[in-house]
């Protein structure tokens, strides 16, 4: 066989192949839980990427620890934003044989292979046998049996029943705690003393305020039920779906729970008390290189991630005063989740840093103390202190042609929005130059024929003293600088903080070429209006913050820039330091 024909073989091999892998990706497999008692049933539930069905994959690897009861299969396809996906899932009920961590083992499906997963299974409950032989009993329990103010804990209401049956279980209320509903009403199958049952249950976080003991009490449920098999009623007519609705009333109660909340260690200090089973602090942006330059925004992104706790007891994350910089924070964003047992809550913000001069800038350490309530013992969550070198401002920053800032490019705004006031001072400063020149000669001329006019009336009027008035001509401003100040005026009548400070930079360094951002404008400046009025337009475009009531741009900048003597400028920045929030350092 030719090279030639076995490549073509090859291809076309591949090409009959590529459907059968296109059509499935992305296996997963989960357990809808990872603790049940010895009698119970589980769900195994294999999730696959698919756009038809999957075969039933080989469940003899499962034969060792567990029962299959059976399996269910179900599709769905959903699109968003006109990308279409397909996901097809098989349930599996799986009964445990025997106590222990036991392993469900990976398994081929789709041309893939699932992740092993864990699965507890402990003893019985003992004082469950006392409601063996009910048609109804309900359960409750609360995981840890003991806690801490503040700490979540899992309040877990099981309904058993063996019979056709509709009703309401009431919810838990209770005075001084929080309650939180924990994912959806899951649905089993379990084994209590020799009988099946069918089960209904759901979970609830709790975080107590006191300390003390908690005393839950219990839940009623309210329903009626049915008996298919009365002999008296063969139809069901007057049964729960029957045709006369009958039914018999029925009613149970969980039994009352009650923990000792304990109150945080005396010695844990004035720091913010929180008591998670897990907290993490990041701070992301950071630059690779350690490089930063004069006038460029860094963006970077805090957030502090608690497991056992919502975000709203989550402090806010913020940046100390940064000397030889400006911190300008964006709005905080908080989410709360949970996986089916446990809160899972995270506060995040982010940051525009803005460096003011070259030199060293360092973002020093910060440390959040927090209580593991798994181990009982304080830890602190740290974000280590790193420095940068600060180099000066890119050669572009002080081009021939104004362009937008390195801090004002850090805004998120519309780059047409952005780049529209550009256009209008190119075209304007290369347009009008040549005709500056020739209005300055016309100016210097009128000037002269104006002098010596007056020279020649003073000769011939001779010894008459007549009062003559000097008129002296006012030489109009460059068209250059008049278009940039027009740009700007313009610009203040609006509400684009960008479009702003692009125009006022670019009017400022027709008279000093060597500013390269807003900070060095405002150290060049002596009026503590026009320092006021480039704080509020960096404030609004680095913190967020609404156009400020009462600046008026334009009659702050009316007359020209009020230039001080000394442009040398001080080493601090003309901004007063925004949030200084201290995550705890202590």
């Amino acid at each position: 066989m030719s090279v030639t024909l076995r490549a073509r073989l090859a291809l076309l091999l591949l090409a009959l192949l590529l459907p059968a892998w296109a059509c499935a990706s992305g296996v997963r497999a989960t357990l809808d839980r990872s603790r049940v008692q010895l009698g119970e049933t589980v769900t195994l539930n294999l999730s696959v990427d698919s756009n038809g069905n999957i075969d039933m994959p080989d469940l003899s690897p499962l034969a060792k620890d567990f029962q299959v009861l059976g399996s269910s299969t179900n599709s769905s396809i959903s699109i968003v934003n006109g990308s279409r996906s397909a996901q097809f899932t098989i349930g599996i009920a799986l009964r445990p044989k025997h106590v222990g961590q036991l392993k469900v083992p990976s398994l081929a499906v789709a041309g893939g292979h699932t992740s092993p997963l864990l699965l507890t299974v402990t003893p019985p409950d003992p004082n469950a046998a006392a409601n063996s032989g009910k048609d109804v009993f309900v359960e409750a329990s609360v995981e840890p049996d003991h806690g801490y103010v503040g700490q979540q804990l899992v309040y877990t209401v099981r309904l058993y029943y063996d019979v056709n049956l509709s009703g309401s279980l009431d919810e838990p209320q209770l005075a001084g705690v929080d309650v939180h509903k924990l994912g959806k009403s899951l649905n089993y199958d379990a084994e209590r003393g020799g009988r099946q049952y069918h089960v209904l249950e759901r979970r609830y976080a709790l975080v107590p305020h006191h300390a003390g003991t908690l005393e839950i009490p219990s839940l009623q449920f309210q329903g009626t039920a049915d008996d298919p098999s009365n002999p008296m009623d063969p139809g069901n007519f007057f049964g729960q779906n029957g045709l006369f609705g009958g039914g018999t009333s029925v009613s149970a109660a969980s039994p009352a729970v009650s923990l000792h909340v304990q109150a945080p260690p005396a010695d844990w200090g004035s720091s913010s008390w929180l008591p998670a089973r897990q907290l993490t602090l990041t701070l992301d942006g950071l630059p690779a290189n350690g490089e930063l330059h004069v006038g460029q925004p860094l963006n970077l992104h805090m957030s502090v991630q608690a497991s056992g706790l919502p975000a709203d007891v989550l402090p806010e994350p913020s940046l100390p005063a940064l000397s030889g910089a400006t911190v300008y924070p964006d709005r905080p964003v908080d989410s709360t989740s949970d996986d089916g047992k446990w809160m899972h809550g995270k506060r995040e913000r982010a940051f525009a840093v803005v460096p003011q001069r070259a030199g060293t800038l360092t973002i020093p350490a910060t440390t959040l103390k927090w209580f593991n309530v798994q181990s009982g013992q304080a830890e602190t969550a740290s974000i280590p202190a790193r420095s940068f070198t600060v180099l000066p401002a890119t050669a572009g920053a002080s081009g021939a042609t104004p362009a937008v800032s390195a801090s004002a490019a850090a805004a998120p705004t519309p780059a047409t929005a952005a780049s529209a006031p550009t256009s209008t001072v190119a075209a304007s400063s290369h347009g009008h130059v040549r005709w500056w020149r020739w209005i300055a000669l016309a100016s210097l001329l009128l000037w002269l024929l104006s002098m010596l006019g007056w020279w020649w009336y003073r000769r011939h009027r001779g010894a008459a003293k007549v009062a003559v008035t000097r008129v002296e001509p006012v030489i109009p401003a460059p068209p250059a600088t008049r278009a940039l100040r027009e740009a700007f005026m313009q610009a203040a009548r609006g509400d684009d903080a960008s479009i702003q400070a692009h125009a006022l930079l670019a009017w400022a360094r027709v008279e000093r070429p060597d500013l390269r951002n807003l900070g060095e404008l405002s150290a060049a400046l002596s009026s503590s209006a026009q320092c006021a009025a480039i704080a509020a337009i960096q404030q609004r475009q680095y913190g967020g913050t609404p156009a400020g009531e009462g600046v008026d741009m334009a009659a702050t900048f009316a007359r020209g820039f009020a230039w001080r003597n000394d442009t040398a400028g001080g080493d601090d920045s003309p901004l007063p330091p925004l949030y200084p929030f201290d995550l705890g350092s202590r």
